[in-house]
């Protein structure tokens, strides 16, 4: 793939819908003028991103394009959403990662119907991905309406299960995690993942649901979920950076039509350090090297590999200006050597560890 199919075109359009092109050029050779712009939380309409959307998406296989870089809201405080992602929808995201259990759709709901009430943006526009919680794998045509009414949509893009583990329901949509008196997991034993999978293929044929999907299941459960499904599972979301690169488990997924999403493309960066201790690979003295060399943050070259793995990558931010940064990651190009340095760090180091929580290592 050649680096000129890779170039986003930016427009910098002011409120007449004038285009500026004395404004593209201090944006593009001055990034810190964008940091300047955001520092009050405002993105002010001289200053929007529109990159190409045809060379931003992955097209799955049911049909439905999927666009290559979203933003995922997993904690995402109530109150700062609505800001957050009508920010981001003026820089140019249009695939927003949602979940029940982040406990935030109602807010992220009330903030997609402002976008289509204001024609910020039309509903066709955007793709929006949720998840069925462990509680409610017996119940789940039930849960996926439930987020549907509190994301305020008449149908998700995407629906997926969001662990290969059916636990003790706790009642639809409050995404328990029951523990026994030992403070372990209350797996519920008495629902297969067939059984959870027939019931989303259900939420398809009903029109609630465009795509289906897996998420933090490994070359086994998917390869079983490829067999006794009717409809393929679109996506298998899973953790995946420099230092958790699951290569075997990437190339057998996009080698049976599997799109992968790569949740903590980052490495988890502040967030899993804070709740699991873990290392971040955004500290690596080899990766920060590759940064000073293409001139980026070390983020947008890990978000870069990401890309040109062929893997979608929706990296979580709070912060006006990295939703930015990371947005910016179109316009350049690793190397084949730099691809293969990235390569070498691998050390199958998981970040996210809900063992935590669970008192069960369900990845043992």
């Amino acid at each position: 793939m050649g680096s000129r199919s890779l170039i986003h075109s930016i427009s910098i359009v002011d409120k007449w819908g004038i285009l500026r092109s004395d404004d593209i050029r201090r944006i593009e050779t001055n990034g810190s003028q964008n940091y300047d712009y955001l520092a009050d939380q405002q993105i002010p309409e001289s200053v929007i991103i529109h990159p190409r959307r045809e060379e931003m998406a992955i097209t799955l296989n049911s049909g439905f394009k999927m666009p290559i870089i979203g933003l995922g809201v997993w904690r995402m405080e109530g109150k700062d959403i609505k800001d957050l992602l009508l920010n981001a929808i003026k820089i140019g995201y249009r695939h927003f990662d949602c979940a029940a259990d982040y406990q935030n759709e109602a807010e992220v709901g009330e903030a997609l119907a402002e976008a289509f009430k204001t024609g910020l943006v039309k509903r066709e526009d955007l793709f929006i991905t949720t998840k069925l919680w462990n509680s409610d794998h017996g119940h789940v045509v039930e849960a996926c309406k439930a987020s549907l009414k509190k994301l305020q949509l008449e149908y998700s893009d995407l629906f997926l299960i969001h662990f290969p583990i059916a636990t003790k329901h706790t009642g639809v949509g409050t995404t328990g995690s029951a523990l026994d008196d030992n403070g372990v997991l209350e797996i519920d034993t008495t629902i297969s993942l067939e059984t959870t999978w027939h019931a989303m293929e259900e939420t398809v044929s009903m029109g609630l649901v465009r795509s289906i999907g897996i998420s933090n299941y490994d070359i086994f459960l998917t390869r079983d979920c490829l067999a006794y499904s009717k409809i393929k599972p679109a996506v298998n979301q899973i953790e995946t950076h420099p230092y958790f690169q699951r290569e075997s488990l990437v190339k057998f997924c996009q080698k049976h039509g599997i799109a992968v999403t790569a949740h903590t493309p980052l490495g988890g960066s502040v967030a899993n350090t804070e709740w699991f201790g873990s290392v971040s690979c955004l500290d690596d003295p080899d990766l920060k090297g590759l940064a000073d060399k293409y001139k980026r943050t070390v983020a947008q070259v890990v978000l870069r590999w990401g890309i040109q793995r062929n893997t979608i990558i929706i990296p979580k931010s709070s912060k006006q200006e990295r939703l930015v940064e990371n947005f910016k990651v179109f316009d350049f190009e690793l190397t084949n050597e730099d691809m293969e340095l990235i390569k070498s760090k691998d050390r199958k180091y998981r970040t996210n560890q809900p063992a935590k929580f669970w008192g069960v290592d369900l990845f043992a």
